[in-house]
């Protein structure tokens, strides 16, 4: 498997990601502004917000892989 290749699976799979996790978002209450990393964890709405995160960003490295795959 080719670096542009698996650049577009971690993009697809970034997007898709992000999606699933705001669909599920969308139906919990919202997380209270102060609170910390480990309430977040606790949390199943800040276990979607955090994963929103993930999602985005395995999008991005996905997309950066997918358009220099060889490190240009």
């Amino acid at each position: 498997m080719t670096m542009r290749n698996f650049g577009f699976i971690m993009l697809l799979g970034g997007i898709l990601a992000f999606f699933y996790c705001t669909s599920q978002l969308s139906s919990l209450d919202p997380m209270s502004a102060d609170a910390g990393l480990a309430d977040y964890l606790r949390n199943p709405a800040g276990r979607y917000q955090l994963g929103r995160y993930l999602g985005a960003g395995a999008a991005a490295v996905g997309a950066i892989l997918a358009m220099f795959p060889k490190g240009r």
